[in-house]
């Protein structure tokens, strides 16, 4: 699908930008630093976004999913995704993750783009599923995550190939309002390398659990 970035420039002015960069670059590069299977017969990179398969062609950066799943592909769908994915390509590495997890105020620049980050992306994960457990778990199940004993209900998925997220959520009662959670494996920092690519990350998977709500 291609998306029409000309109705908003914030996207379509970093999209041609990274875009360019993308077609400067080598596959075998863009492989060998990001982990990335790329395909020379197809000319194309295999990877994964929320537990759906991606199909991405080298140089032009068209994308399709390969298997069906629930009905939502947000790396064909939305461009905030689509950018995301398209920096990893350019700049990102991928590391292995030791298995420690990192609060948003853990990762470097985190203290910087905290305030933004809480309600951009905590506040709507705790108000728009802390007072629906139920809805939530049945949407990370239908994604594959897995549960994980924290909070009210959490749960460990995988964000992009070897990247991980832990959602927490706490459920909201007559005296306390919900609250929420979210981590990230150790090895984000080496991914993406500014604050606001780890809000997106969370817009991306906010997005995607909302739509399948």
């Amino acid at each position: 699908m291609n998306l029409d970035y000309e109705k908003d420039s914030k996207e379509r002015i970093p999209y041609e930008h990274y875009l360019g960069l993308y077609q400067e670059l080598t596959p075998e590069e863009i492989s060998g630093r990001t982990g990335i299977p790329y395909d020379e017969e197809k000319h194309a990179f295999t990877l994964r976004l929320m537990g759906i398969p991606y199909e991405i062609s080298w140089p032009d950066y068209r994308v399709k999913h390969m298997e069906e799943g629930c009905g939502y592909y947000p790396l064909e769908n939305a461009a905030n995704a689509r950018i995301l994915v398209l920096r990893f390509l350019v700049e990102g590495a991928i590391g292995a993750s030791t298995g420690k997890f990192l609060t948003y105020r853990e990762i470097p620049w985190g203290q910087v783009y905290f305030k933004q980050f809480q309600g951009r992306c905590l506040m709507r994960l705790a108000f728009g599923f802390g007072n629906n457990l139920k809805k939530f778990r049945d949407i990370m199940e239908k994604i594959g995550a897995e549960e994980i004993p924290n909070g009210d209900a959490g749960y460990e998925f995988e964000f992009l190939n070897e990247l991980k997220l832990r959602f927490i959520l706490w459920e909201g009662d007559d005296e306390f309002p919900p609250s929420a959670q979210i981590l990230f494996s150790d090895n984000f920092p080496v991914a993406f390398t500014q604050g606001e690519d780890m809000a997106v990350v969370g817009d991306v998977s906010i997005n995607m659990l909302k739509a399948l709500s």
